[in-house]
């Protein structure tokens, strides 16, 4: 129990830390994520706002002036003018001024003076994307960051016979670098804060979601512990609705399976002690008699009659007869039930069987004063069965008929003919059985005393019911008291059974 306990200890505990993990991941993920989406929306924004930013210097500064001189080179002084003006009202933008195959001609954040330093360029491709469609959010090449892309604003212009670009980036390395300095600020206080609401979250939530999953954990191993301490009938409730249904099912098919082995060990060792009860009982009063008659015939052997000897032997044979028979029900009965006898089942008429056994038992009838009567179709169908237990199972059943049958009565064996089986019944003249007694009569350990006998280990009928099973039928008894007893069971006919 208490290893069940740390087991179901530490997988709570391995929930609680997995689910505490998941949480701070998330919530690493969910900042990132913020941050991502604010930026976006604020660079979306600025664009959206700053869209004719470009058109409206074009339209203001190249109206009445140039970008380039009449020598060809750029207009710098009216350049410097448009940057002092424009960064004077927004210092997060830079101005670029561009020919038409994207070429930097001009621009007051780069150093145009470096002769070994070549002109940057530009790709016009999200330059006329931009033109084609202001609404959609396009980035451009930044000039000062090699592969890097920003928010802008551009405008294309013609002017003396040049055209060429105004290409205006609209978040400046310097706001990039202010935002990266307020990003970690307010990246590793939020970063705090939301660790320790994030913990707290985790531990209450945490705990009720594990509590909350762990319940049909908790319930099978409430009902483990149940089994283990003895309860054989703990079961699983509503096992196929549980969140562990395939273990659930599982455990409560395993339980029964246990339960049902431990029933039958109790069964048998019950069984064990009444056989060597009864068995003692039984083998008692010949013993008894064989010793008795021996110790008498070896006093008296010289003093004795030849008529008194012969029927001390007698006795004694009868007594010997008694105890064969005693222990050979007792092998077979241990063979059958130990499911060591295997069927050789083959076809053969059972008319010739009865006929033979009532060539057998004719001697014992007239004894009884009993006629044994066998009643046949004319027509009949070979069965498949094997032939030797068979005629065990007829000769304890006639036998028994034969016991318990009033003097004068008629013992009929009779057979049914139908088209997949045959019918065998064999009807005695007794007693009758009361309807108690036929729900016990095929149980070994039992006999038959509605018929006046006294009660011993009464294997036959058990044997005959084991054998019946053995040939996939079943073995009925229909009884009235002071009438009769029919016992009946069903043979496959030979045809029906290929």
């Amino acid at each position: 129990m208490k290893t069940l306990k740390s087991i179901s200890n530490r997988l709570i505990v391995k929930l609680g830390l997995s689910f505490l993990v998941i949480i701070l991941f998330m919530s690493l993920v969910y900042m990132l994520l913020t941050f991502f989406l604010v930026e976006r929306f604020y660079s979306q924004t600025t664009q959206r706002l700053n869209i004719n930013v470009a058109n409206h210097l074009i339209e203001e500064k190249f109206r009445d002036a140039s970008p380039f001189l009449e020598n060809g080179e750029v207009n710098k002084a009216l350049f410097d003018d448009i940057m002092h003006d424009m960064m004077s009202v927004n210092r997060a933008i830079e101005v670029y001024l561009l020919n038409e195959t994207g070429e930097i001609l001009y621009s007051v954040v780069l150093d145009h003076s470096n002769p070994y330093k070549p002109l940057k360029k530009v790709s016009l491709v999200p330059v006329k994307q931009f033109l084609a469609n202001r609404n959609r959010y396009v980035l451009g090449e930044d000039p000062r960051e090699a592969n890097k892309r920003k928010i802008f604003s551009a405008a294309a212009f013609e002017k003396n016979n040049r055209k060429g670009y105004i290409y205006i980036i609209l978040a400046s390395q310097q706001f990039h670098e202010v935002c990266a300095t307020l990003f970690k600020d307010y990246f590793v206080a939020l970063s705090l804060r939301s660790t320790l609401i994030t913990m707290v979250f985790a531990v209450l939530c945490g705990s009720l979601l594990v509590w909350f999953l762990t319940k049909s954990l908790r319930v099978v191993i409430y009902h483990v512990n149940e089994f283990r301490q003895g309860h054989w009938c703990s079961r699983i409730p509503a096992a196929a609705q549980s969140d562990l249904s395939v273990l659930a099912l599982t455990f409560n098919d395993m339980a029964q399976t246990i339960a049902n082995h431990i029933q039958e060990k109790e069964a048998l060792m019950r069984f064990r002690k009444e056989l060597i009860a009864n068995v003692a009982h039984d083998l008692r009063t010949p013993l008894t008699a064989i010793r008795g008659y021996v110790e008498t015939l070896t006093m008296r052997e010289e003093r004795m009659e030849a008529a008194d000897r012969r029927e001390f032997m007698a006795v004694i044979e009868k007594s010997a007869l008694h105890l064969t028979n005693l222990v050979n029900h007792l092998f077979e009965y241990a063979t059958l039930d130990a499911k060591k006898l295997h069927l050789n089942p083959e076809p053969f008429y059972i008319n010739d069987l009865l006929y033979d056994l009532k060539e057998r038992y004719t001697l014992l009838a007239k004894e009884r004063n009993i006629q044994i009567a066998v009643e046949i179709p004319p027509v009949m169908s070979p069965v498949m069965a094997d032939v030797k237990l068979m005629e065990r199972v007829l000769q304890n059943i006639i036998e028994n008929a034969l016991k318990f049958s009033k003097d004068g009565g008629i013992v009929f064996l009779r057979v049914l003919t139908g088209q997949t089986a045959t019918k065998i019944q064999i009807e005695d003249a007794g007693p009758g059985i009361s309807e108690q007694e036929s729900q016990r009569i095929f149980k070994r350990l039992e006999q038959g005393a509605a018929r006046g006998e006294e009660k011993g280990i009464g294997l036959g009928l058990a044997i005959v019911k084991k054998i019946i099973e053995l040939h996939g039928s079943e073995v009925k008894l229909k009884s009235r008291l002071g009438v009769g007893t029919v016992f009946e069971f069903d043979l496959p006919n030979y045809q029906n059974a290929n």
